[in-house]
């Protein structure tokens, strides 16, 4: 019986990582909704992170493992109800195709622990078009 694709592992959860925990250490360092994202690909309720309203000048960091990903400054309200990026900070965050939902999605991920972030669409404002659709339970705020 062939494998579908929604359930095949994605290139980021193949790759080993530079930062890495067992199971039971990621469950305890995150708490039930981070895991949750991070770890297993869920996505939080839109309208719920109070990152979606951060206004103040900082990084935003991946809260599995602390690298630095977004720089305020690439910030804009997407009306999505999840905090939204033009461009990550260089070398920041990998891509990879998701198939969750029975089509491909691209998915984004934390380059130093492959921890879930969001996805990427195309629908952003210039200068690159580009909307990273993040959740907030997978990032930290470090204000400026």
């Amino acid at each position: 019986m062939p494998v579908l694709a929604a359930c095949r592992a994605t290139p980021a959860e193949a790759k080993q990582w530079r930062v890495t925990h067992s199971d039971a250490e990621w469950r305890r360092k995150l708490g039930k909704q981070a895991y949750e994202v991070l770890r297993n690909h869920a996505t939080e309720r839109a309208f719920t992170s109070p990152l979606d309203k951060e206004k103040r000048k900082g990084t935003f960091a991946c809260k599995g493992c602390g690298k630095a990903l977004f720089s305020s400054t690439t910030k804009f309200d997407s009306g999505t109800g999840w905090p939204s990026f033009w461009k990550p900070l260089p070398k920041a965050v990998g891509t990879s195709t998701d198939y969750r939902l029975g089509y491909p999605r691209t998915e984004v991920h934390c380059t130093d622990c492959g921890g879930h972030l969001g996805h990427l669409f195309r629908d952003g404002p210039k200068p690159t078009g580009l909307r990273y659709c993040m959740n907030g339970v997978a990032m930290t705020f470090l204000p400026a």
